[in-house]
């Protein structure tokens, strides 16, 4: 059952009222009034409580939601939205990071298939194109929430990347468990329209972007060992990058 919290709309105001409403349910949920995975009050009733119009309660919830405070969830409804997570530009992978900030993640694979040819993967890899890659896709959530659609290629065999694993703990350490160890990556962030399978995959809604990062890892001699094309969800994940002057 949705909270019902305490709002005080001053109609006198300059301040439009969507903004004024949007403003309130923002700190509530900030100051830990209403918490991660919370129903929302569904937009008609709070209209109704308020004495507002509904394009007004509208216009304030879809604010919101493109703060990245609330998400909007087929089936069901508008929830309060599970901390973003930040990630640093470091070679950590996405697991790993979750857990850092509490989280508990659950990891479903999807595909799983040893000896594919990729000429484009290859290349990343420094490998000839005809060359047979082990490639793996993931999708990762927290708290019922789909994050991350993740596809790796690697030049392993199933011996070194076993699939049982996968699903319970991080490719980078998997990885470690047996002897392969990135030591740094270069990474290239950006964002696009997802495609259809994307949409449903991370319960997107049409018109919702997705921030990218591909990555090629190298071990501590230089060799490549993991290219990583993946992508997230834009009201769940953030890049925190610090730059030092030349």
């Amino acid at each position: 059952m949705s909270k019902q919290l305490h709002v005080t709309m001053d109609r006198t105001s300059p301040v439009p009222l969507y903004h004024q409403l949007a403003e309130q349910l923002s700190a509530a949920i900030e100051e830990g009034r209403l918490q991660p995975g919370d129903p929302f009050e569904n937009e008609l009733s709070l209209a109704e409580r308020l004495d507002l119009s509904r394009p007004t309660v509208r216009r304030a919830i879809a604010e919101l939601v493109n703060r990245g405070l609330l998400v909007r969830r087929r089936g069901v409804g508008t929830t309060v939205a599970s901390k973003a997570i930040h990630r640093k530009a470091e070679l950590t992978s996405l697991y790993e990071d979750l857990v850092a900030s509490g989280k508990r993640p659950q990891t479903t694979v999807i595909d799983y298939r040893t000896d594919i040819a990729d000429p484009s993967a290859a290349e990343k890899l420094g490998l000839p194109a005809s060359a047979k890659l082990l490639f793996v896709e993931r999708l990762r959530s927290t708290d019922g929430v789909p994050m991350a659609l993740m596809r790796n290629w690697l030049p392993f065999g199933e011996s070194v990347l076993p699939r049982s694993l996968l699903g319970e703990r991080s490719l980078y350490a998997v990885l470690r468990d047996n002897g392969v160890r990135p030591s740094i990556g270069h990474q290239i962030i950006g964002a696009r329209r997802p495609t259809s399978r994307e949409r449903q995959l991370l319960d997107l809604r049409a018109g919702d972007p997705l921030l990218t990062m591909s990555r090629v890892a190298f071990d501590a001699a230089g060799k490549p060992v993991e290219f990583g094309d993946h992508c997230y969800r834009w009201d769940q994940y953030f890049f925190d990058i610090t730059v030092h002057e030349h």
